[in-house]
């Protein structure tokens, strides 16, 4: 992730400013839709990035396009925000750190787990009673798969990393061999 300092700050100002889970859904949704809508026209993506073209010009593109399609205030807010920080490719990032945040001011611990192969729903179900008993509190699980793990999976919460595969213990064993 490019600019994580960044990406943070912007992701847990905006989850500050959100007043509850509907709000939150709601925001998130707008602009997961509004990303979306840069990512695949070209031609709008060039205009909000070219630096040729005038401030107030980029933010009436997005007021307009908001507008037409009702997003929220809170929306129109920070996406202008961002583009008057020139920040606004920041989004997809800020996206994906947004529910990690929201989850953390609701009082639940978010972990990513990385896995050889898809867990099935028991291994699921297993880890995530396992993970609530030793935090003492509702764990939010984000799946993916990683074939290079090789077998096993590892566990990561924030810059801490659990690492139970099979490639993270052989590392672990050729570090050894290497200290003598």
């Amino acid at each position: 992730m490019k600019n994580s300092i960044l990406v943070k700050r912007y992701a847990q100002g905006l989850t500050g400013a959100l007043r509850d889970e509907a709000e939150c859904t709601s925001v998130s949704r707008e602009l997961a839709g509004f990303w979306e809508l840069l990512s695949t026209h070209s031609t709008l993506k060039e205009t909000l990035a070219n630096p040729f073209v005038e401030a107030r010009r980029k933010a009436k593109v997005i007021r307009d396009i908001l507008a037409r399609s009702g997003f929220m205030d809170k929306t129109l807010r920070f996406l202008l925000l961002l583009l008057d920080h020139k920040r606004l490719h920041l989004l997809g990032d800020i996206l994906e750190m947004l529910p990690v945040f929201w989850n953390e001011r609701q009082g639940v611990a978010t972990f990513e787990v990385r896995s050889a192969v898809a867990l099935a729903e028991a291994q699921k179900r297993r880890l995530a009673a396992t993970l609530e008993r030793l935090e003492g509190r509702p764990v939010f699980l984000r799946y993916s798969i990683d074939p290079e793990l090789l077998a096993g999976f590892s566990l990561r919460r924030g810059n801490v990393i659990y690492d139970g595969s099979l490639s993270g213990h052989l590392a672990r064993i050729k570090q050894r061999i290497r200290e003598g």
